[in-house]
């Protein structure tokens, strides 16, 4: 009985051997971390679709840590300072402010811009061909894409002569701020006298949209940031009911009842963002890889806010839209 018992003994522990060395050399699966200052969901599944299509799935072969902000900038900082300390392979900033916390926070791990608004001249790369430092990935040129804008705005409102420009106001590490001086110089060459409107908190958006008719205002344009993003139903509702036709950057404002959009398609962005990934994770470092542009614009138009407003949209722009919203 004895010897049955030592047998069987022996032989659990022979077959159990194995399996133990073999968890102990299991390799450690590569970590992302993603810093932002809001929820990502309206962009994260695009980019997890396009990580997928290059072979990597979450908790699979890859791990994402994210840490979020809520809408607090103040909180990036000690984030990415978290993100560092995880000793996470990369980290994917989603806006500028994330990358300034990000830089400041690490000059080793790469940081891939998930994207930026005129990477080179904020500062975030020495140039679009070389990089040069820890961080790449993709920007968007915003004067010739802002000029498009008001050109399909004053196309779809040929009356417009004056126009306000919303932006946030104050953001850390942004100045001049994004998107600003293209499209007051768009404006202008349009002949369409601009309005800057600026907010910084919450309750500055209904002074800006008063300001804006007190000055006759006949659109708007909304530059996307991090306090319009955060009140984007506010900032919709608030053009409705003054009744002025709005130019966004991104379809997520024409989903929610926007009149039109025109910017980068984000599924095509993101793609090209995974790609960076997916290549720092293969061992390319981020100063080698030049800094990716869009190379795929969407004209988004919702028919049934422009019925409410009391527009119709010409043969000529509705001609050209990606997608049409009913």
């Amino acid at each position: 009985m004895r010897r049955i018992g030592l047998a069987v003994v022996l032989t659990i522990g022979l077959l159990a051997t194995p399996v133990a060395v073999e968890a102990q050399t299991a390799p450690k699966l590569p970590r992302i971390g993603i810093l932002s200052a809001f929820s990502p969901d309206w962009w994260q599944r695009p980019f997890l679709v396009a990580l997928r299509e290059l072979g990597w799935i979450e908790g699979q072969n890859i791990m994402i840590e994210r840490r979020l902000a809520e809408g607090r900038l103040d909180r990036l900082p000690a984030l990415a300072t978290d993100l560092v300390r995880l000793n996470v392979d990369l980290i994917l900033a989603t806006g500028g402010a994330e990358i300034v916390a990000a830089k400041y926070a690490t000059t080793t791990i790469p940081i891939v811009m998930a994207p930026s608004l005129d990477a080179v001249e904020q500062g975030f790369v020495a140039s679009l061909a070389r990089p040069g430092g820890n961080v790449t990935g993709a920007t968007s040129m915003t004067s010739e894409i802002s000029r498009k804008r008001l050109e399909l705005l004053k196309e779809t409102v040929p009356k417009i002569v004056r126009t306000a420009i919303l932006q946030c106001k104050g953001l850390p590490g942004q100045q001049p701020l994004p998107g600003l001086i293209g499209t007051m110089a768009a404006a202008r060459a349009l002949g369409v006298s601009p309005q800057l409107l600026e907010a910084r908190e919450a309750d500055d958006f209904e002074a800006a949209f008063a300001a804006a008719i007190r000055e006759r205002a006949e659109a708007t344009v909304v530059l996307t940031c991090y306090f319009t993003a955060l009140n984007a139903p506010r900032v919709v509702a608030l053009a409705a009911r003054h009744r002025l036709p709005a130019m966004y950057s991104e379809k997520q404002w024409v989903d929610a009842g926007g009149l039109m959009s025109y910017g980068p398609s984000v599924p095509d962005m993101y793609r090209l963002i995974a790609s960076y990934v997916d290549k720092i994770l293969k061992g390319a470092k981020a100063a080698d890889l030049p800094v990716g542009q869009p190379t795929k614009f969407e004209l988004v138009i919702n028919l049934k806010t422009a019925r409410t407003l009391g527009l119709t949209i010409p043969p000529s722009v509705l001609g050209r839209a990606d997608q049409v919203i009913e």
